[in-house]
């Protein structure tokens, strides 16, 4: 008979080491963890990798894998920081309350706070007396370290009519001046993705990074921008699907106005959104905002951008769609499809890892059940986006391409744009798999009553 478990010499899924350490914790950590008690995406990013574990010095434990060695000291890591860990949930709720009391509303708290409150942990230990009065201090920190760069701020900024009439016209002269490109140039630019993608798959990429410099040098992400002016189409080699992938509603992206407020939970696609919106993601999401221009400065920027080719000012960044388009339409979690031809290595690593979730396993079974969805549409939901995973992919790419747009950081070479790919194909794999655990604990709770006995 085989082990139950793997063996020792087999490595391990970094992230896989994380949760189980995390959840040997035991209780105490709610505020920094989901529902099923793993940890918060934000907790990993902003909590655990810079400040417990440390790759920068500790670079055995940088990999995606790791050996039993390896996968052993970053248990014990977490190990040792459970405590603090415990006390900056603490910190956390207790900085929630006094954001609430004091009517601050900007930027998300796991972004701003996440880490400062780690600090808070290392400093004090657990909230004690007057911990309220520290939290209030380090609210006002954060505040005054933005240095005006909020959302409230951008809200009086573009309040003003006569302010609002000029970037109005900014914004007209700006689009009348774009420069279309043939239809046929979009899909010249998505046929050169594939080699560089192929060479991603390499065990190291950054061995072909000329491929990805030549489509740099050759404007190839402006090509695609300019095309979808023009309304292409067939530009990735099927039919079915447009040529944006849906970064916008429209068959051709429509020129943005300077728009008066946003709203998280109805953003439009990103190449729909008003000045207003496109700046208030930035703001919302920043956690160093003092490293942001000023709002004026944001404002008068962003005006150009939003007419630019795919919305974004650096080459290297819209060839980053290219390439994003390109992975994203081979995207595949549910595994129907591995014989479609085109796919390349990328593709291939990112498809397995992803068809190996256990979560994506039990969606493959939901979503080919001949059963009636007893939860109204929830299965059906969770079917069209795993059927359709490039609009989650290029939504999610688009935002973080922004972001380095409005920051001035590039992306230098072929190893550094893999790695915000395949960061962001993990990233939607984890939404995903919330997603699918949270339908099945809504089903589980319908078909609960249902399974109870009748009294007799």
């Amino acid at each position: 008979m085989p082990p139950l478990s793997q063996p020792t010499s087999e490595r391990r899924p970094r992230a896989m080491v994380i949760d189980r350490a995390w959840r040997g914790l035991g209780p105490g950590l709610d505020s920094l963890s989901g529902p099923g008690g793993a940890p918060l995406t934000r907790s990993v990013k902003l909590i655990v990798l810079p400040l417990v574990v440390r790759p920068s010095l500790r670079p055995e434990l940088a990999a995606d894998f790791l050996d039993p060695r390896e996968a052993a000291l970053l248990e014990a890591l977490i190990r040792e920081a459970g405590a603090r860990l415990a006390a900056t949930a603490q910190w956390f709720t207790l900085l929630k309350k006094s954001r609430r009391a004091l009517g601050i509303v900007a930027g998300n708290p796991q972004d701003l706070y996440f880490q400062l409150c780690f600090e808070l942990a290392t400093e004090h230990g657990e909230p004690s007396a007057g911990a309220e009065a520290v939290a209030r201090a380090a609210l006002a920190d954060v505040a005054n370290a933005a240095g005006g760069r909020t959302v409230e701020a951008l809200k009086d900024h573009l309040a003003d009519a006569t302010r609002r009439s000029r970037l109005d016209g900014d914004l007209a002269a700006a689009w009348e001046s774009r420069q279309t490109a043939p239809a046929g140039d979009a899909g010249v630019a998505a046929h050169a993705a594939a080699a560089v993608l192929e060479a991603c798959g390499a065990p190291r990429p950054e061995k072909n990074s000329s491929s990805f410099e030549a489509m740099v040098e050759g404007g190839y992400g402006s090509l695609l921008g300019r095309a979808l002016w023009a309304q292409a189409s067939g530009v990735w080699g099927r039919d079915d699907l447009p040529a944006h992938l849906k970064l916008t509603e429209h068959q051709v992206p429509p020129r943005p106005e300077v728009g008066r407020g946003a709203s998280t939970a109805t953003l439009p696609a990103p190449l729909d959104r008003t000045l207003f919106e496109r700046l208030f993601v930035v703001l919302q999401s920043s956690v160093r905002r003092e490293e942001l221009p000023t709002v004026p400065e944001l404002v008068r920027r962003e005006v150009g951008r939003s007419c630019a080719p795919l919305g974004l000012h650096d080459e290297s960044l819209r060839v980053a769609v290219v390439l994003g388009g390109r992975l994203a339409v081979g995207l595949d979690p549910l595994g129907s499809g591995e014989s479609v031809p085109g796919r390349t290595a990328a593709h291939r690593a990112v498809n397995s890892r992803w068809q190996r979730e256990a979560s994506v396993l039990r969606a493959r079974r939901m979503t080919v059940s001949p059963c009636p969805d007893p939860d109204g549409g929830v299965l059906d939901a969770l079917a069209r986006d795993l059927r359709t995973p490039w609009v989650a992919y290029m939504r999610r790419l688009w935002v973080r391409l922004h972001g380095r747009d409005v920051r001035d950081a590039p992306l230098n070479d072929m190893a550094s744009a893999w790695a915000l790919l395949d960061g962001v194909a993990r990233s939607v794999m984890m939404d995903h798999r919330a997603r699918v655990r949270s339908a099945l604990r809504t089903l589980s709770a319908t078909a609960a009553p249902a399974a109870e006995p009748r009294n007799a």
